[in-house]
């Protein structure tokens, strides 16, 4: 094994395209939006034209905040590749003393691992991080485009769903119902799952879930949004 030169997890190029908190907040972001145009059908009086123009409005708003989310997720991929170059080049210069040393490991690795490190285990990981190359300047990589593409698909196609009803039925009042039913139990979904991943009770927050996301789509519709 070649120990020369270890690698830099400050530097490492591979990134998994959002944490599971991450999608189950874009995932959630894109039905509450959805909902919200949905919900303002007023379909006693609604017409295909009404429909239509709503749908538009959806699907023309989650494009857009698509399109926002995977320019940002680019974004914060250079600066996070560029932050650890920063610490990196931190820790290895020799105007830092060891316990600014420390510090700049123990914040970079999670709170629940950098809590049982002792001040020997840091100045361990800092002498082997000096013994990395001098890391380049922060780039962009296919893999960040990639990335993008999988944020844009996950806000955007979110939407469809929620809104399928309206584009195969001609009822409004009842496709609004069937609409208003499968985003209820996305949101469920989404809370059953974040529940499950943070070791909670799942059929709980799955609950809560559906029921916070209602009153942030009634509150949104409230404030005109």
């Amino acid at each position: 094994m070649n120990d020369a030169h270890p690698a830099s997890p400050f530097l490492d190029h591979s990134r998994r395209v959002l944490s599971p908190l991450e999608r189950f907040g874009e995932t959630v972001f894109g039905l509450i939006m959805v909902l919200t145009f949905t919900g303002s059908l007023h379909v006693a009086q609604a017409g295909r034209d009404d429909v239509r123009t709503m749908l538009i409005g959806a699907l023309g708003c989650n494009l857009a905040w698509g399109l926002v989310d995977a320019v940002m997720y680019v974004l914060g991929s250079l600066f996070e590749r560029g932050r650890g170059r920063a610490i990196l080049l931190a820790v290895r210069s020799k105007s830092e003393t060891a316990d600014a040393a420390r510090a700049l490991v123990s914040d970079s690795v999670p709170s629940v691992v950098a809590s049982v490190l002792r001040p020997s285990e840091l100045d361990f990981v800092r002498e082997r991080l000096a013994q990395v190359p001098e890391p380049p300047r922060p780039r962009l990589t296919g893999e960040d485009f990639l990335g993008a593409l999988g944020v844009f698909l996950l806000v955007f196609l979110s939407t469809f769903p929620v809104a399928l009803p309206f584009l195969l039925m001609s009822d409004a009042h009842l496709a609004l119902r069937i609409s208003n039913a499968i985003g209820v139990v996305l949101l469920f979904l989404c809370g059953w799952a974040m529940g499950r991943y943070s070791g909670l009770n799942a059929f709980l927050c799955g609950l809560a879930m559906a029921g916070i996301g209602a009153a942030l789509v009634a509150t949104t519709m409230a404030l005109g949004g």
